[in-house]
């Protein structure tokens, strides 16, 4: 048996984060001396130390790790190590496009270019008719796996579509902005109505008599430009939004174009 001391020499962990462990339960001295308060470790304990050390090093949250130490027979380690890592992964990904975004920016300040060419209006938006699929998907920019799953099943099932103005259609229910877990609906138009299938859905998108929109030229990352621009129009021309779900157009997009530059993409607002 080593006191904490001794322990904390041994395995190369601080008292500070030994007696933190002893606190919230995670590893607990092997016995406390009742006359002098001293706690007592055991080698027998180094394993499960060296696994606490383990998960957090892999970026579990304690309440995860105290999960897992306490239903350590029920858990598959590979298991949880593999999703941590696809979700390091995931984070990554997210942290290289913050570096991507302020190197665009920085870019943008140095060449003097921060503004956009968007032009903003107000028309009326007739009926449509779309297949579309529709689910809650991580972030905004996961919407390309719903494009991808309808597509792959427009070319599964052979079907027809229209190639107009309105080809592809994102419609956003959220009424409010999200961080995750968005419910985004991607669509394309048809000449009729067919049959349900697999979660593919066709259906009539409704008219929208006073439609606030704005046509952003250029890559993607304008549209955020786009919206904003589109706040200031709808507040000068003391317009009220309706509590009804946005869409985006994409009318020249990757599809058509291999030059971001040439995107053109309709923001659309309904308005009371």
């Amino acid at each position: 048996m080593f006191k904490i001391g001794e322990f904390s020499k041994l395995t190369q962990v601080s008292i500070r984060m030994l007696r933190y462990y002893d606190e919230i339960g995670l590893l607990k001295p092997m016995s406390v001396d009742k006359f002098t308060g001293y706690r007592m470790y055991s080698a027998e304990q180094i394993p499960l130390l060296q696994k606490i050390l383990m998960l957090r090093d892999s970026k579990f949250k304690i309440s995860e790790i105290q999960d897992i130490v306490n239903h350590h027979e029920e858990v598959n380690m590979v298991d949880i190590l593999e999703k941590k890592k696809l979700s390091i992964q995931e984070e990554i990904n997210r942290e290289k496009q913050r570096i991507a975004n302020i190197d665009n920016t920085i870019n943008e300040i140095e060449n003097n270019n921060l503004d956009i060419h968007c032009n903003i209006n107000f028309k009326k938006v007739d009926e449509i008719l779309i297949l579309s699929v529709r689910d809650i998907i991580p972030t905004y920019n996961d919407e390309g796996i719903l494009w991808d799953r309808l597509y792959n099943f427009i070319q599964e099932e052979n079907i027809a579509v229209k190639h107009q103005m309105y080809d592809n259609v994102a419609i956003y229910h959220d009424i409010e902005h999200k961080d995750k877990n968005v419910d985004v609906e991607v669509g394309v138009t048809v000449n009729k109505l067919g049959e349900n299938k697999n979660g593919f859905t066709y259906r009539k998108v409704e008219c929208v008599e006073k439609m606030a929109y704005a046509m952003v030229y250029g890559p993607y990352k304008n549209i955020a430009k786009g919206y904003e621009m589109l706040a200031y129009y709808l507040e000068k021309h003391n317009e009220q939004m309706a509590e009804k779900p946005s869409r985006q157009i994409s009318h020249i997009g990757v599809c058509d174009t291999e030059n971001p530059e040439e995107y053109l993409t309709e923001i659309q607002i309904p308005l009371i």
